[in-house]
């Protein structure tokens, strides 16, 4: 078979891995295949309630306005469906009282929105929309441990039983392509090897940076504030960090982060007083209205890895990585969901292309290029964070331009609407980061003044 991905050269697609990232992939490969087969290690709930499968499913997960967009492209209607379950909407800079690089955020009108109800919520929402696809199955309760095939092409994937343990017999499962959404703990490299293949480089950066999560009941407007949220950003010298979001049943999470050493406790005393770190009182202040009603979650597993399957290498037709299993980012930035979908959608352009073969190599291209900005966004941030590690992390030649810039751009996207509202486009992957560099933005950031921008917490929004 040659190495064509689209059309009906695909009868059957196997997604390793159902979480949104690979529940987005089998929704577009299900245009193109006879059929596909999704297999997840868990077993789903029944309903939008969180699962091992998914670590971070307890921490705050916000949907940017490219994802939100991308979402809608592959499911029509989702946000409104989202919206109808009660996920709240944030508009920024609008709803949300916000310090950054020593400034508090101006509250002027929203020129973004994001939603903030629980991932599982919307988790299970996809699965629905996904699954009600007939050419779309499910196969639960086993893990892959192999590919078949050899180093020119895939050919399938072998699976076990989850819990079975290693004496149980393998089953192979053909395919004509093989997606690997399995996440940031891939096993892809040994299944790679494993059929004479070689692994892609994985290229990271790891700040060390640990958060907290907990949910919280608060009185209607605590701090006599009309704010939806409140958001400290961590900075090189500042690297403490501490979000506070409603997630749409009358509850809040509250996120704090530190950096390696300066980790978030998690017993619930010292989490509180945690806060106390912060630069400014006001998330402490909002906790001592609020009541907690859950334990404290830890989460550590924060490092950007990137894996270069576009780079040369003894790589088989028919096998293509994307979500986490191809790049991870930092969760902090709050990019994941929005990529997920993002990559979908370069997904069905790719195999939909009617002027170019879709190749194994061309989409995977594709995917690769879709996480680009967000790869940019987060590594570019977390590179100049102190004790940061990893062979990404060492600054290029242009980076100190392009820190000095950016610098200029934080200093006064703050309070200047010419730049706060292109700066937020581009962190919600709604435009190219080059429109940063656009000329009247350019003529703001270079020449303008520092706008004033409020010295105390905006407890409520401008006039």
């Amino acid at each position: 078979m040659a190495d064509d991905l689209g059309h009906r050269a695909t009868r059957h697609a196997v997604v390793i891995g159902g979480s949104l990232a690979g529940l987005l992939a089998a929704r577009v490969l299900a245009e193109h295949a006879e059929r596909v087969t999704v297999v997840e290690r868990d077993r789903y709930p029944e309903g939008p309630e969180a699962r091992p499968g998914v670590p971070q499913g307890r921490h705050l997960h916000v949907l940017i306005t490219g994802g939100q967009q991308a979402f809608d492209a592959l499911l029509p209607g989702f946000t409104d469906e989202l919206r109808e379950l009660g996920a709240p909407k944030v508009g920024m800079p609008e709803d949300m009282v916000q310090w950054q690089s020593g400034k508090w955020f101006s509250r002027t009108p929203a020129t973004a929105h994001y939603y903030s109800g629980a991932r599982p919520q919307l988790e299970w929402l996809v699965r629905k929309r996904v699954f009600a696809d007939p050419r779309v199955e499910l196969i639960e309760g086993h893990e892959t441990v192999g590919l078949t095939g050899d180093s020119s092409r895939v050919r399938g994937v072998r699976l076990r039983e989850r819990g079975a343990g290693s004496e149980k017999e393998t089953r192979v499962l053909e395919a004509d392509l093989v997606v690997d959404a399995s996440g940031r703990s891939t096993k892809a490299a040994d299944w790679l090897a494993g059929i004479g293949a070689e692994a892609p480089h994985e290229e990271t950066i790891d700040t060390g940076l640990a958060y907290g999560t907990r949910v919280y009941r608060a009185p209607a407007q605590p701090l006599d504030s009309d704010a939806v949220g409140y958001f400290i950003v961590p900075d090189p010298g500042q690297e403490y960090g501490g979000v506070v979001l409603p997630v749409g049943d009358g509850t809040h999470l509250v996120t704090l982060s530190g950096l390696r050493g300066n980790e978030p406790p998690t017993d619930e005393g010292a989490f509180e007083e945690y806060a106390k770190r912060l630069p400014h009182p006001v998330i402490s202040d909002w906790l001592a209205t609020a009541e907690g009603v859950s334990p404290v979650y830890g989460f550590r597993a924060t490092s950007n890895v990137r894996r270069r399957y576009d780079r040369p290498g003894r790589r088989p037709a028919g096998f293509l990585a994307t979500g986490d299993a191809l790049c991870a980012f930092n969760p902090i930035y709050g990019q994941g969901m929005a990529v997920a979908a993002l990559s979908a959608v370069a997904l069905r352009e790719a195999l939909a292309d009617p002027k170019r073969t879709p190749t194994t190599r061309r989409v995977q291209g594709a995917l690769l290029d879709a996480s680009r900005q967000a790869w940019d966004i987060s590594t570019g941030a977390d590179k100049k964070m102190p004790g940061a590690l990893g062979d990404a992390a060492t600054p290029g030649a242009l980076d100190k331009a392009v820190e000095w810039y950016m610098g200029r751009v934080q200093q006064r996207a703050a309070g200047d609407p010419v730049v706060g509202a292109p700066f937020r486009r581009a962190l919600t992957l709604t435009a190219p980061l080059t429109t940063l560099f656009a000329p009247a933005v350019a003529k703001a950031v270079l020449f303008g003044p520092v706008p004033e921008t409020p010295a105390e917490p905006p407890l409520r929004r401008d006039a």
